[in-house]
């Protein structure tokens, strides 16, 4: 009995060391296998790209959309209409065209360059009466040249040109007929040219609104001077037999 007591003993003794010993031991670590978060998933390269493509097709939309309401705006702000508002004022080049078709400075108007009025229909002025005083001396001598050409000794509208003091019967008329002749043609030449020059006139009138209206926008510079610098010529030579030439340079801003 004394020996199974001590045997007993021993085997407690031994299991009260061997059980701390066991929990001393490292113990492996571990995996918990808890769902991750939907920001810490990566994405692959593919899914990258198709994330970026629909991320651009929601946004390019909105941005096209949003050019042209502005677009739209800028269309609206401004008008062609010929009692628009300065500030909102912006011709039309087919329609000053149109206006300077129907009536000479009718386009200058539209344009609202009236400066141009007084040089245009004095332009128009000047080759009107020209017409009418060139077609009046034509007429004039025609009927001249007509009656001194026929047998008829009736007419004799020849004798107005003949000079002062002279007599009709001391006049040489083949000299004479050949006068009121070149006279004729003189005038008739002239009366043409001038109808050229109004048909010309109107051409350019209606050239001038164009281009006005084509340009009305366009940026012109203030700053228009000139300026005078000294300046170095060099040949294009190399070494010591290049020669250099000493001058002015001037310059223009424009």
């Amino acid at each position: 009995m004394k020996g199974a007591g001590i045997l007993i003993g021993l085997l407690c003794t031994i299991g009260c060391f061997v059980m701390p010993a066991q929990d001393l031991l490292p113990r492996e670590p571990q995996l918990l296998s808890l769902p991750l978060p939907v920001d810490s998933v990566t994405n692959l390269p593919g899914e990258t790209d198709t994330l970026v493509t629909q991320v651009d097709t929601l946004v390019n939309p909105v941005g096209d959309q949003l050019l042209l309401q502005s677009d739209t705006l800028l269309e609206k702000s401004v008008s062609d209409a010929l009692f628009a508002p300065s500030h909102l004022f912006r011709p039309s080049p087919r329609k000053a065209v149109i206006y300077s078709a129907l009536f000479p400075g009718m386009g200058q108007i539209y344009n609202r360059k009236y400066w141009k009025l007084p040089i245009l229909y004095g332009g128009f002025v000047g080759f009107t009466y020209a017409i009418t005083w060139n077609n009046g001396l034509y007429r004039d001598y025609l009927g001249g040249y007509q009656d001194i050409m026929d047998s008829n000794p009736d007419t004799h509208r020849w004798h107005n040109f003949i000079p002062y003091g002279r007599d009709p019967d001391t006049i040489d008329q083949k000299w004479f007929t050949d006068v009121l002749q070149k006279r004729k043609d003189y005038y008739r030449y002239y009366r043409d040219l001038s109808i050229i020059g109004t048909v010309a006139l109107y051409m350019l009138a209606m050239v001038d609104s164009y281009v006005d209206a084509q340009l009305f926008d366009f940026d012109m510079s203030t700053d228009l001077s000139m300026r005078v610098a000294p300046a170095v010529l060099r040949e294009q030579q190399s070494g010591m037999m290049a020669a250099s030439s000493y001058g002015l340079q001037l310059s223009f801003n424009f």
